[in-house]
């Protein structure tokens, strides 16, 4: 009986570490994850634009000319909408736009 029981305590605790400490492997982060549910049905999985998100004129986020509008530019955007993107300002915390600006900033060396 102490054999299982401490087989089972071995397990639970492998579990806990698994799914508690990060991996590189599986690290997908915060905003990785908050950019392909809110941006990349418009920008795209990389950042360069889905079908309709340029028949709606989202931005390609590679281009020099996103690239080199300034943190407070895309976290302004980003909060307030612009033509018909949305605004985020009231459904996510500042730290979340902050994340998403360097995931997009992330995305110029994509290309």
């Amino acid at each position: 009986m102490k054999k299982v029981g401490f087989q089972f305590f071995a397990a639970v605790i492998t579990i806990a570490v698994v799914f508690i400490l990060p991996s590189p492997a599986r690290a997908q982060s915060a905003s990785e994850t908050l950019y392909k549910s809110k941006c990349a049905g418009c920008h795209g999985p990389d950042g360069s634009g889905s079908a309709i998100g340029q028949k709606l004129g989202a931005h390609n986020f590679q281009t020099a000319e996103v690239q080199k509008m300034s943190d407070v530019e895309l976290s302004a955007i980003i909060t307030n909408g612009k033509n018909k993107m949305p605004s985020y300002g009231k459904t996510l915390k500042v730290a979340d736009i902050k994340g998403l600006v360097e995931y997009i900033r992330s995305l110029a060396a994509a290309k």
